[in-house]
């Protein structure tokens, strides 16, 4: 019998039990898909990272799995696992090998050494149309104030920007309308400036913080001129659902044409066990 031992990390969030879960394997070394399945469906969380050895010259190599299937990029299991490598380590940047390729993460220290903040390199994204009237069906609602899009950085996420928070509070997409988008995620936004709020509805509900999808966010709002390029918003996730969360994104480009991504956060360790298999 193996042991197998992970870190639970509250992530998008300074606070204990809030953010967005995640499981972290540190020693994934043993453990085939078919077991990495299983136990992300056994912790229930969103997401769960399994960390292997290095294949291509980064720091580890994950596999990211939520209850249903393999997923080849997500955002806070990235910023979650880099955090809780980045500890022991003693590392100021992380380079996680992931499905999508290597995504970089720079960690920023307090004055007492320890992880307060990490900015993630994303994947740029792809951008092509959406199916504006089957998006607007499945969330309810009769238009948006910006064109619907959909954004591919490896996970696949509608933006849909509303025009006010009781619009988004309101929200109750059912599970099977957003399934057959064929879209990782569905997110309704709403704000100004720098300051924005949203709500991300997958196949199986809602999720806490998203971080692929907060990338696509401030691409969608700069090439559409809702904030500048390279300016960084704020983005509040997580309210309705008691979870609240904190993402920071920034999208850098020009001419409609995006050049890099970046999207950061903090993360809190908040437990440790094991699993004897």
């Amino acid at each position: 019998m193996a042991a197998f031992r992970y870190v639970i990390a509250d992530v998008f969030t300074r606070t204990p039990l809030t953010g967005n879960q995640l499981a972290v394997f540190t020693d994934a070394r043993g453990l085939d898909g078919e077991n990495m399945q299983a136990l992300t469906l056994e912790l229930g969380f969103s997401e769960s990272v399994f960390v292997l050895p290095a294949e291509q010259g980064g720091t580890a190599r994950i596999r990211i799995f939520n209850p249903r299937e393999e997923m080849p990029f997500a955002g806070h299991p990235v910023l979650g696992t880099a955090f809780v490598l980045g500890a022991p380590l003693q590392r100021g940047v992380v380079e996680l090998e992931t499905g999508v390729g290597i995504v970089s993460v720079v960690l920023e220290r307090d004055e007492g050494g320890a992880i307060a903040f990490g900015r993630m390199r994303q994947p740029v994204p792809t951008v092509e149309a959406a199916d504006e009237r089957a998006v607007l069906a499945a969330l309810g609602v009769q238009g948006s104030e910006l064109p619907i899009e959909l954004y591919d950085n490896g996970a696949r996420h509608v933006v849909v920007v509303l025009e006010s928070e009781a619009a988004l509070a309101a929200l109750r997409p059912g599970g099977d309308a957003v399934a057959a988008l064929g879209v990782t995620g569905l997110n309704a936004i709403v704000g100004s400036d720098g300051s924005w709020r949203s709500r991300m509805f997958w196949e199986g509900g809602e999720d806490a913080a998203t971080g692929s999808a907060a990338g696509p966010v401030a691409c969608h709002l700069a090439r559409h001129g809702a904030v500048g390029w390279g300016e960084e918003i704020v983005i509040v996730q997580g309210v309705e659902m008691g979870r609240p969360s904190t993402l920071h994104a920034r999208a850098d480009g020009r001419d409609g044409t995006i050049e890099a991504v970046e999207v950061g956060g903090s993360a809190v360790v908040v437990a440790r066990g094991e699993f004897s298999l």
